[in-house]
């Protein structure tokens, strides 16, 4: 645990080489089912329509609901010295985090992720690598999902006449 500031409850947020630009802020998630990108990252990567292909499964968000879908699409993401191709799910709701790489991604790459300790750890051909999780962002990735929240319910409630 070193290195980290303890106790803690943060996620596992880090930083990694996708379709070969540096990306902030992709949490690492076991409990998803699927890679996910979000629409920070969609445009930044300038991705089109036609890059897409279509995804028939449905999605529930962070708040519970439905996520609406833009398609699929499989392109490199490098960490560590360490490439795979991952197939990510293309998202339009909002969401802190440009990225989510979930299980897939995990059992792909055969990283033993460890939110406790706020690291990933994968062979590679050069050996075993560690790649620290960043507290500081998954803090605001928190605060910004809190705010968020609060700023749906507050549109929601009615005003008196």
């Amino acid at each position: 645990m070193e290195g980290t500031t303890q106790p803690h409850h943060d996620a596992l947020v880090v930083t990694s080489c996708v379709r070969g630009f540096i990306v902030k802020r992709i949490m690492i998630d076991q409990g998803s089912d699927v890679d996910v990108i979000y629409p920070d990252l969609y445009r930044g990567l300038r991705l089109k329509q036609e890059d897409l292909s279509k995804y028939d499964a449905s999605l529930i968000g962070f708040d519970g609901h439905m996520v609406i879908l833009k398609g699929q699409t499989s392109f490199p993401v490098s960490m560590g010295g360490k490439e795979e191709t991952v197939t990510f799910i293309v998202v339009t709701s909002f969401s802190p985090y440009t990225a989510i790489l979930g299980r897939p991604w995990i059992h792909n790459m055969g990283v033993v992720p460890s939110t406790l300790h706020v690291k990933v750890k994968f062979h590679t051909e050069e050996g075993i690598t560690v790649i620290s999780g960043n507290q500081q962002v998954a803090r605001q990735c928190a605060v910004a999902v809190a705010n968020q929240q609060t700023e749906k319910r507050e549109s929601t409630k009615k005003t008196p006449l």
